[in-house]
């Protein structure tokens, strides 16, 4: 999984300009299901804007989510990874770095955000076929007595 190519694990990314306000930008991530959204100002990265940034920036500050701006409150200029890096190489830089999203970029254009949590998800899947396995062998064992 460490090994793998960002390429492989990246997700389209939800965008949004920097005149979106906060409580608008905070709907289409929950309808999205998305924890960052790439703000993107005349087709190029301008920032990024995470569900960490609503709680301390927005919320913390007793900002008006309704009429600010995200593009007063994302991160400017975030760290970028390529598609043909290594993910176990944006895990480190995203440690490193204190975030859990990162934009990757391709020839200076966004194609997509990996998120720390890829990592989860294939040990997670494993942990869930292992234990419904677990399940399986305890409901034979106990059809056998």
């Amino acid at each position: 999984m460490f090994d793998a190519s960002i390429r492989t694990v990246m997700k389209r990314a939800v965008t949004v300009t920097p005149a979106t306000s906060v409580s608008e930008v905070a709907q289409r991530m929950r309808r999205r299901k998305v924890g960052a959204v790439i703000v993107l100002e005349g087709g190029s990265l301008a920032g990024i804007f995470t569900e960490r940034d609503v709680v301390f920036r927005v919320v913390a500050a007793r900002l008006d989510p309704q009429s600010v701006a995200v593009g007063d409150v994302m991160t400017r200029s975030p760290t970028t990874t390529e598609p043909g890096s290594r993910f176990g190489h944006a895990l480190v830089v995203m440690h490193e770095g204190g975030f859990r999203h990162m934009p990757v970029v391709d020839s200076g254009k966004v194609v997509g955000i990996v998120s720390a949590r890829s990592a989860m998800d294939p040990d997670l899947q494993e942990f869930t076929a292992q234990e419904s396995r677990r399940q399986q062998l305890l409901r034979e064992r106990a059809s056998r007595a």
